[in-house]
Protein backbone atom coordinates (compact mmCIF):
# COMPACT_ATOMS: atom_id res chain seq x y z
CA UNK A 1 0.00 0.00 0.00
CA UNK A 2 0.87 3.64 -1.01
CA UNK A 3 1.25 6.57 1.42
CA UNK A 4 -0.14 10.06 -0.20
CA UNK A 5 1.27 13.37 1.04
CA UNK A 6 -0.49 16.61 0.87
CA UNK A 7 0.94 20.62 1.17
CA UNK A 8 -2.12 22.34 0.91
CA UNK A 9 -1.86 25.69 0.98
CA UNK A 10 -4.70 28.30 -0.33
CA UNK A 11 -4.25 28.27 -4.07
CA UNK A 12 -1.75 25.13 -5.04
CA UNK A 13 -1.96 21.58 -3.53
CA UNK A 14 2.04 20.25 -3.46
CA UNK A 15 1.22 16.04 -3.75
CA UNK A 16 4.00 13.39 -2.86
CA UNK A 17 3.56 9.42 -2.86
CA UNK A 18 5.75 6.81 -1.64
CA UNK A 19 6.50 3.35 -3.22
CA UNK A 20 4.32 0.35 -2.59
CA UNK A 21 6.59 -0.72 0.51
CA UNK A 22 7.03 3.13 2.37
CA UNK A 23 10.60 3.63 1.50
CA UNK A 24 10.39 6.53 -0.29
CA UNK A 25 8.54 9.53 -1.28
CA UNK A 26 8.21 11.20 -4.55
CA UNK A 27 7.36 14.85 -6.02
CA UNK A 28 3.97 13.59 -7.98
CA UNK A 29 1.93 17.17 -8.96
CA UNK A 30 0.57 20.09 -8.15
CA UNK A 31 -2.85 20.97 -8.44
CA UNK A 32 -4.88 23.63 -7.52
CA UNK A 33 -6.23 23.22 -4.05
CA UNK A 34 -10.05 23.96 -5.33
CA UNK A 35 -9.44 20.82 -7.09
CA UNK A 36 -8.53 18.59 -4.36
CA UNK A 37 -11.70 16.40 -3.66
CA UNK A 38 -11.91 15.49 -7.76
CA UNK A 39 -8.44 14.62 -7.91
CA UNK A 40 -8.09 12.32 -4.49
CA UNK A 41 -10.95 10.73 -5.77
CA UNK A 42 -9.55 9.87 -8.95
CA UNK A 43 -5.84 9.05 -7.75
CA UNK A 44 -7.85 6.65 -5.04
CA UNK A 45 -9.04 4.85 -7.67
CA UNK A 46 -5.73 4.45 -9.43
CA UNK A 47 -3.24 4.00 -7.00
CA UNK A 48 -3.50 1.84 -3.68
CA UNK A 49 -3.32 4.35 -0.84
CA UNK A 50 -4.20 3.15 2.66
CA UNK A 51 -2.90 6.65 4.55
CA UNK A 52 -2.74 10.28 3.68
CA UNK A 53 -0.27 12.41 5.39
CA UNK A 54 -1.55 16.01 5.48
CA UNK A 55 1.42 19.10 6.22
CA UNK A 56 0.20 20.56 9.37
CA UNK A 57 1.13 24.03 9.55
CA UNK A 58 1.91 24.88 12.89
CA UNK A 59 3.92 28.24 13.84
CA UNK A 60 7.56 28.03 14.86
CA UNK A 61 6.22 28.56 18.21
CA UNK A 62 4.14 25.54 17.70
CA UNK A 63 1.14 27.22 18.09
CA UNK A 64 -1.84 26.46 15.86
CA UNK A 65 -2.17 30.14 13.40
CA UNK A 66 -5.46 30.76 10.53
CA UNK A 67 -3.66 28.67 8.41
CA UNK A 68 -3.05 25.88 10.60
CA UNK A 69 -7.07 25.99 11.71
CA UNK A 70 -7.66 25.82 7.93
CA UNK A 71 -6.19 22.26 7.72
CA UNK A 72 -7.79 21.34 10.34
CA UNK A 73 -11.17 21.73 8.87
CA UNK A 74 -9.40 20.85 5.55
CA UNK A 75 -8.53 17.21 7.32
CA UNK A 76 -12.05 16.79 8.80
CA UNK A 77 -13.63 16.91 5.54
CA UNK A 78 -11.19 14.62 4.02
CA UNK A 79 -12.23 12.15 6.54
CA UNK A 80 -15.89 12.42 6.07
CA UNK A 81 -15.60 12.32 2.29
CA UNK A 82 -12.90 9.10 2.07
CA UNK A 83 -13.74 7.10 5.43
CA UNK A 84 -11.60 4.23 4.12
CA UNK A 85 -8.40 6.45 4.15
CA UNK A 86 -6.25 7.07 7.37
CA UNK A 87 -6.02 10.42 7.66
CA UNK A 88 -2.80 11.76 9.56
CA UNK A 89 -1.46 15.62 10.48
CA UNK A 90 1.99 15.61 10.44
CA UNK A 91 4.51 18.90 11.12
CA UNK A 92 5.60 20.56 7.99
CA UNK A 93 7.54 23.28 9.50
CA UNK A 94 9.74 24.17 7.15
CA UNK A 95 9.23 21.64 3.97
CA UNK A 96 8.66 24.91 1.79
CA UNK A 97 11.60 26.26 2.91
CA UNK A 98 13.61 23.22 2.43
CA UNK A 99 11.56 22.91 -0.97
CA UNK A 100 13.04 26.64 -2.04
CA UNK A 101 16.34 25.75 -1.06
CA UNK A 102 17.32 22.77 -3.77
CA UNK A 103 16.48 25.25 -6.45
CA UNK A 104 15.16 28.62 -6.24
CA UNK A 105 12.00 28.32 -8.37
CA UNK A 106 12.11 31.49 -10.92
CA UNK A 107 9.21 30.92 -12.98
CA UNK A 108 5.68 29.86 -12.49
CA UNK A 109 6.28 26.42 -12.74
CA UNK A 110 8.96 25.95 -10.90
CA UNK A 111 6.94 27.39 -8.52
CA UNK A 112 4.08 25.02 -9.07
CA UNK A 113 6.71 22.27 -8.66
CA UNK A 114 8.48 23.23 -5.47
CA UNK A 115 4.92 22.27 -3.44
CA UNK A 116 5.17 18.77 -4.44
CA UNK A 117 8.64 18.44 -3.57
CA UNK A 118 7.60 20.22 -0.05
CA UNK A 119 5.19 17.44 -0.19
CA UNK A 120 7.92 14.60 -0.33
CA UNK A 121 9.62 16.64 2.60
CA UNK A 122 6.19 16.28 4.56
CA UNK A 123 6.62 12.21 3.82
CA UNK A 124 9.69 11.22 3.49
CA UNK A 125 9.36 13.00 7.31
CA UNK A 126 6.82 10.33 8.32
CA UNK A 127 8.30 7.87 6.80
CA UNK A 128 11.57 8.38 8.56
CA UNK A 129 9.32 8.43 11.63
CA UNK A 130 7.74 4.59 11.05
CA UNK A 131 10.85 3.18 10.23
CA UNK A 132 12.22 4.65 13.43
CA UNK A 133 9.39 3.26 15.37
CA UNK A 134 9.16 -0.26 13.84
CA UNK A 135 5.98 0.29 12.01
Amino acid sequence: MKILALDTGDAWTGVALSDAIGMFAKPYTTIETKNLLQFLSEIFTKEPVQKVVIGYPKTMRGTESDQTKKIVVLAKTLEEKFPTITWILWDERLSSKRADNLKKAVTKEEKRKSHAIAAAFILTSYLDHLSFMGS
